[in-house]
């Protein structure tokens, strides 16, 4: 098997080199060409990563070396040498050119010195290092910033600053751009002697461990690099913070600087505690760690399986990586984006290497056979989907298996490099790789570069989640079942299409599972089950619960697989008022003293009845129910009757709320949040979903305030006797909180009096109109100028009388008025 990865590589590089692309930086696999910028469409920020300078030739060199191809090898290092060129007038990202182009270089360099010292390419001086640091020196203008942090794109001509470098005006880069660069620049100084590389390296990681929320241990996705103020606070371990995490476990590894294992051990237990949803790793809010930013997962976080097996934390690295291979093997390839039912969403596949990545050092750490089968798979389904006559191609759609013209330089510099060592003998190897560290791109930098000078005299190394360095499988799993133990429920839950296993079930769950829509977190007989089920329910500050499930503390395989889908259901109830994103509606206070002048911004239901299709909204009084949290029958069902029900956020769905204030008769409710503090104003639009269930049975309309404005109606009610409200889809005008026809209906009677009272001698048609002004401005809508009613009388004489009109008018058969009253 490694043989034959290798052969694919090699003649792969063959064909690319000698036949299609070179010098291009990538091939075009499907056309058979290559990829030069600006002769192609653009495509954006994935094209700063071309610079004219071979990109897949240098990305590749040492995966010729590993592959032990040192013709290949000696041959593409002459030719970098001789028909490279770093000093194009191009914007290139700081972040993709130190990766892929100085990482490879020095990756290049590594091998190149280690195959001179067993006596071959004795003709090397160093050429590959000489370029890296012309290289380094062209990356440098872009650390030229006050807090260190890099701009995320440089004139490899021109730096930063003028007119010609058509960059130097960005604020904003990500995490993972700033943060993913001391590896590269501290072996470029190390080599070098130049010691410049490597600080403005430490200044950039300083500037962010700094900068990182202390509540919560996190850091944000993008951050602005003058100000160092958070751009987008969400936080996780896929795209944006990858590596930023990857760099400070691996720069201890390579510099001997325990600072970094000091800062990678304080994040880690961050993420474990706030991020970390085995077999999930889903995103939250660095502020408020408890509030998820999104209900799916990016396919880069399928590195952090491996990267928990260097910290030697293996279970939760099984889980998840037994998660993302289901995925897997559901799509053919891992999608770009999929959510957390495990549903696509977002199609593509680039190729990406990191799944393998896992893979590989599962299998080191586990010498678990199942993991080369799951390297099988990801072989298997290259060849079988990805492979065209030119190369191979990424999946532009994973569910039609459609292929993109793109095979981006990583797929060869870490895809096979992954794939040729999970597979590889002993004999396949001519060189130790435990010698080397990788880098985020798998290239190869020498531990010898390592020194122990640069720890912190006098402070203790806190080293209290980093008891297994290089874990002993034997002493983690003594039950060499363990690990399947472990996988076995998240396989079941991931593929729902496969049948629910008729094993006999432990003491108490021989009923049906519990379902989602039926829990109710006040119920002890529910909390038992989630605890035989692995599923610990955790109460939060702000009054709401969290819920985490752990697999082994299930009492059975079975119960597990119960629990993962409870799990999955639960999700997808929380991400139902993403899928609907509906518009706020309006709680108007209508009645004495406030007119309509005060309107609260209320959250939707997904379900009752849709305010957005009246005309009139739903208008009355509204009552506390009783109970408050409204989850079991009224017990003050006769005075709700007929108005609208107040009732508190918690303890049982909102749907099972609506179904109790509508069977007492109320012709709406209104949920006031429970976490104190909550507002409209700050809080991101709340929609209340389902249960899961069919809720076509609810009619009436549900609205949901945050704590604050719900505290203006509650104090309303409790200053005044009675309190109406309009409950609608939007704030009516001032005026209108009352409906058209109460309005007619009153205006009307009015009318009838100063017409009885003024004009019973007019033998006429009468129109009266109500002027658009006044008081009555404020019951008119302002399409409105003006509300007639006409009336007719038996004429008695011909006297016309003025009393309050102002227009006359007479026509030939009849006496006409318009009289306009200001009221």
């Amino acid at each position: 098997m490694p043989r034959s990865v290798s052969k694919h590589v090699g003649n792969i590089r063959c064909m690319k080199r000698n036949d299609h692309a070179y010098p291009a930086d990538e091939l075009m696999p499907l056309t058979c060409r290559g990829r030069v910028r600006g002769l192609e469409p653009s495509r954006g920020d994935i094209d700063d990563a071309l610079g004219k300078f071979s990109l897949t030739l240098i990305d590749t060199l040492d995966t010729l070396a590993l592959l032990n191809k040192t013709v290949e090898f000696e041959e593409a290092v002459r030719r970098v040498v001789a028909d490279v060129r770093l000093d194009n007038d191009i914007v290139v990202s700081v972040f993709e050119t130190n990766i892929r182009v100085l990482g490879g270089l020095l990756g290049g360099h590594s091998m190149a010195v280690m195959l001179k010292e067993s006596g071959r390419m004795v003709w090397y001086q160093d050429e590959l290092l000489h370029m890296a640091k012309d290289l380094g020196l062209r990356l440098l203008p872009a650390f030229n910033t006050s807090s260190g942090l890099p701009y995320p794109r440089v004139n490899l001509r021109y730096g930063v600053r003028g007119p010609e470098t058509r960059t130097g005006t960005e604020t904003d880069t990500c995490t993972a751009c700033a943060g993913t660069i001391i590896l590269e620049f501290a072996a470029l100084s190390r080599f070098t002697g130049d010691p410049t590389f490597e600080a403005h390296a430490r200044r950039a990681l300083d500037f962010l461990w700094e900068k990182r929320q202390r509540h919560s241990n996190l850091v944000g996705t993008t951050i602005n690099i003058h100000s160092g103020e958070w751009v987008r606070r969400d936080s996780g371990v896929g795209a944006g913070i990858d590596s930023y995490y990857e760099y400070l476990m691996k720069a201890y590894i390579l510099l001997g600087d325990d600072r970094f294992l000091q800062r990678f051990n304080t994040h880690y237990a961050s993420i474990m505690k706030y991020i970390s949803q085995p077999p999930l790793l889903l995103d939250v809010h660095i502020h408020k760690p408890l509030l998820p930013a999104r209900t799916w997962m990016d396919s880069l976080l399928a590195f952090f399986p491996g990267l928990q097996v260097l910290k030697g934390d293996i279970q939760p690295a099984i889980e998840t990586h037994e998660m993302l291979y289901q995925v897997t093997k559901k799509h053919n390839f891992l999608p770009e984006a999929f959510t957390t039912d495990f549903r696509v969403h977002w199609a593509q596949h680039p190729l990406r290497p990191e799944f393998a990545e896992s893979t590989y050092f599962l299998y080191k750490a586990t010498r678990d056979p199942y993991y080369l089968e799951v390297g099988r798979t990801i072989l298997e389904n290259l060849n079988r989907f990805a492979r065209v006559p030119c190369g191979f191609a990424a999946m532009k759609d994973v569910r039609t298996g459609s292929h993109e013209d793109r095979m981006d330089s990583f797929f060869l510099a870490e895809m096979f490099k992954y794939l040729f060592l999970l597979f590889a003998e002993e004999e396949d190897l001519h060189f130790n790789v435990e010698d080397y560290v990788f880098t985020t791109e798998a290239h190869l930098l020498p531990l010898s570069l390592s020194t122990a000078s640069n720890s912190q005299a006098g402070e203790e190394l806190d080293d209290s989640n980093f008891e297994w360095t290089c874990p002993n499988t034997r002493l983690l799993f003594p039950d060499p079942a363990f690990p399947r133990n472990l996988r076995e429920p998240i396989k079941s839950a991931v593929d729902n299409s496969c049948p629910r296993p008729t094993t006999h079930r432990e003491p108490g769950m021989g009923r049906p599972p519990l379902r989602a829509q039926d829990f109710m977190a006040n119920n002890p007989e529910h909390l038992e089950l989630l605890r035989r089920m692995g599923v610990s329910l955790i109460h939060l500050k702000d009054g709401r619960v969290q819920l985490v499930q752990h697999a082994t503390q299930a009492v059975s395989a079975v119960a597990a697989e119960d629990g993962m889908r409870f799990m999955q259901e639960m999700m997808e109830l929380s991400s139902q008022q993403q899928k609907e994103q509906l518009p706020p509606r309006a709680v108007q206070i209508v009645s004495h003293p406030f007119f309509g002048r005060v309107v609260l911004t209320a959250g939707p239901a997904q379900f009752g009845m849709d305010l957005s299709k009246s005309s009139s909204g739903v208008r009355g009084f509204v009552t506390v129910a009783e109970p408050y949290k409204g989850c079991s029958e009224l017990s003050n069902g006769e005075i709700v009757a007929g108005r609208i029900a107040l009732l508190q956020r918690g303890q049982c769905m909102f749907a099972e709320k609506a179904r109790h204030i509508q069977k007492a008769g109320a012709i709406g409710g209104i949920v006031i949040d429970d976490n104190e503090g909550s507002s409209s104003d700050t809080a991101p639009l709340f929609q209340m979903a389902g249960d899961g269930r069919n809720t076509d049975d609810v009619t009436l309309p549900l609205l949901f305030l945050f704590h604050k404005e719900g505290n203006i109606l509650l104090e309303a009610l409790k200053e005044n006797r009675e309190v109406e409200v309009l409950l609608s889809d939007k704030a009516r005008d001032r005026g209108e909180r009352l409906s058209k026809t109460v309005i007619m209906g009153r205006v009307l009677r009015k009318c009838t009096k100063i017409i009885h009272s003024n004009l019973i001698t007019i033998g006429t048609d009468v129109t009266i109109c109500f002027l658009s002004r006044s008081l009555i401005s404020r019951v008119i809508l302002p399409s409105f100028n003006r509300i007639c009613a006409r009336y007719s009388a038996l004429p008695q004489n011909n006297r016309v009388m003025k009393r309050e009109g102002r227009v006359w008018t007479k026509s030939k058969h009849k006496w006409s008025q318009k009289m306009y009253l200001n009221t």
